[in-house]
């Protein structure tokens, strides 16, 4: 965790129940131990495009000090199902901005998918210094020249505000579907960790630059565990060792958390269940986000006086 760094912003969305393809608010000290903010309830509701959303991802922009959530434009509980999803879904993202994390002003949505798109999944934002600004990357099914069928690819394009957005571009394909990645920097250089949509299991990548050719890191754990995605990536406080997070969906029993001091080396150790809670709600694919002690306690403050 950086200097000043003092807690752990956890947003997420819960399930396909009623209400449950909203935005979560909770909060942890050590990134292990995690209390739910307004009782468990939606802190922010989506009243536009599909009327929910999934996949929220919160950044904190570093030119403006403002807030952003982004998050996938999706309601599988009053939709058509999981096809339909794929193949005619919405290509927006939808937006929250706030100046303190309490106050958001009303969703807004943006169109990121390219025409031939079939959605637009799980926005991620990473900041991008060479270009001063945030590459937003996302998954969209899209079925290109030659190909018999669509295939799930990464595609990103660049916002410095969220409000004005770059062409939208491919950022990563592979041999197989691949969607939900998550991007970390560590020692100077990135960390990608996608989902492989073929077998639901995990891909960590390397490279010394963000749009640079990335390699595969071998990783035992990830390559073991089946039926996961959504996964998220944070240092816990000592600053030492890295918490990845992954949704366990296939057997709806939520985020599990797995520990490793170098992500480079592939070697991730899974929690013991006595050493973690995530509190009452079930942690479905989400975002974290490091919170100053300022920002901890405002949350707080604002949970108290409700």
């Amino acid at each position: 965790m950086e200097q000043g760094m003092a807690g752990y912003l956890f947003v997420h969305f819960t399930g396909e129940q009623k209400d449950g393809e909203q935005i979560y608010f909770s909060v942890s000290r050590d990134g292990l131990h995690w209390t739910d903010l307004n009782d468990g309830k939606p802190v922010l509701y989506s009243h536009i495009g599909e009327c929910g959303v999934r996949d929220p991802f919160p950044v904190k922009n570093p030119l403006n000090g403002r807030y952003y959530l982004i998050a996938t434009d999706l309601r599988i509980e009053k939709g058509e199902g999981w096809q339909a999803a794929q193949e005619r879904g919405s290509r927006d993202i939808i937006i929250w901005e706030s100046e303190d994390l309490v106050h958001w002003e009303k969703e807004r949505a943006h169109t990121v998918g390219i025409r031939e798109a079939g959605c637009v999944w799980a926005p991620e934002a990473v900041f991008d210094e060479e270009k001063q600004a945030f590459l937003v990357f996302f998954a969209s099914k899209v079925k290109c020249d030659g190909e018999e069928t669509a295939k799930h690819r990464i595609y990103a394009a660049y916002t410095k505000d969220f409000v004005t957005f770059s062409d939208t571009f491919l950022y990563m394909e592979r041999e197989r579907d691949v969607i939900d990645t998550t991007i970390l920097r560590s020692n100077g250089k990135y960390y990608r960790i996608s989902k492989d949509e073929t077998d639901s299991r995990l891909i960590l990548e390397e490279s010394d630059s963000l749009r640079g050719d990335f390699k595969r890191i071998s990783c035992p754990v990830f390559e073991k565990l089946k039926g996961v995605e959504g996964p998220e990536g944070y240092l816990l406080p000592e600053g030492r060792s890295w918490c990845v997070i992954a949704d366990q969906f296939a057997e709806g029993k939520g985020y599990l958390p797995m520990i490793t001091e170098d992500l480079s080396s592939g070697d991730f150790t899974i929690l013991e269940k006595e050493k973690y809670d995530l509190g009452r709600t079930k942690k479905r694919h989400g975002g974290v986000l490091e919170l100053s002690d300022a920002e901890y306690e405002r949350l707080i403050k604002a949970e108290m006086e409700g």
